[in-house]
């Protein structure tokens, strides 16, 4: 009677299916992802901005919104210095004296959570129009596409302002500057919707013609179930790479809809906000007050355009 030789612990670890998190480490997302030193770099500067801003309240100096903290005397303090109170700025104070470090990791706590949300607003309006659309095809095709073509012939800042316009003259005066926050979502997730429509169309007359879809169809699946369950996971790269680069518009379309004054409330200024009134201040020297906040705007928007970028490639086979 003859015996095998037990196995080693290399031998069974390799014949072991491996877990999520090898399989994560091992995909061609996360190879390329170390492969391109861009996508690293802006990937850092993201979550460092991102971080600051969310931590803002336990990193920050001071509390920039706090008018009993505020002194007129530390006003148009230059970066690096003392003013004549006594408070040390490392980045300089406004015509407030406020802190402008403070400023900018409190306001981009604003910019962060509107380009977000409103991202999010046209992902999920975007792409259940588009796979109506795609699906159901026909009238409701046609309606959609030509809503969407009328709104792309239009830059999106001209939509939004369109919608804010509207809305402030619905609101009764007295509960704009509660709800400013939430007409700007909702004006710029409605000027943005049309491009994840159009993606999520396309996708969806593709995957419905393949064979999985039939199959369900002679099963009875239910047209929803298909829909959620079968076509949208299929579509979704396409739209995490819209969803990247949007947010990134969405982070400039509110800092420009801030800088033209109908924005957030100045009591929740964003990065916008800041750089509109250091724009008052640039030519009589005081130039770190708009210097700073432009600077991080840049920053940001430029770091996850990158991103969408590198997950535009990554996700592509034929961009490899």
């Amino acid at each position: 009677m003859s015996t095998t030789p037990p196995e080693s612990a290399a031998q069974i670890a390799a014949s072991t299916p491996p877990g999520w998190f090898r399989r994560a480490a091992q995909s061609d997302i996360l190879y390329s992802f170390r492969r391109s030193p861009i996508a690293m770099v802006a990937a850092f500067v993201t979550a460092v901005l991102v971080l600051a801003a969310v931590f803002a309240p336990f990193i920050a100096p001071y509390n920039p919104f706090d008018p009993s903290s505020l002194n007129l005397m530390d006003g148009f303090t230059p970066p690096m210095s003392s003013s004549f109170a006594g408070n040390y700025f490392l980045l300089g104070s406004d015509n407030q004296g406020r802190d402008v470090l403070s400023t900018i990791l409190y306001g981009s706590r604003v910019s962060l959570f509107v380009g977000i949300s409103a991202t999010l607003f046209a992902l999920t309006l975007g792409t259940a129009l588009g796979l109506a659309a795609g699906y159901a095809g026909g009238r409701i095709d046609s309606v959609i596409m030509r809503i969407a073509d009328i709104q792309l012939s239009f830059p999106a800042i001209l939509i939004a302002l369109l919608i804010f316009g509207i809305a402030r003259g619905i609101i009764p005066p007295s509960r704009q500057e509660g709800m400013a926050i939430a007409v700007l979502i909702l004006a710029i997730g409605l000027s943005n919707w049309a491009q994840f429509a159009r993606t999520v169309r396309g996708a969806t007359m593709v995957e419905r013609q393949k064979d999985y879809v039939s199959a369900a169809r002679i099963m009875g699946v239910g047209r929803f179930t298909i829909l959620f369950r079968h076509v949208l996971p299929n579509t979704l790269g396409p739209v995490l790479v819209i969803a990247t680069i949007g947010l990134a518009l969405a982070i400039i379309e509110e800092a420009t809809l801030s800088f033209l004054g109908v924005g957030v409330p100045p009591t929740q200024p964003s990065l916008g906000t800041l750089i509109r009134i250091g724009q008052q201040f640039l030519f009589s020297g005081e130039w770190w007050i708009l210097f700073f906040p432009a600077v991080t705007l840049i920053a940001l928007a430029l770091a996850v355009n990158l991103l969408g970028d590198w997950l535009r490639d990554a996700l592509n086979p034929r961009l490899r």
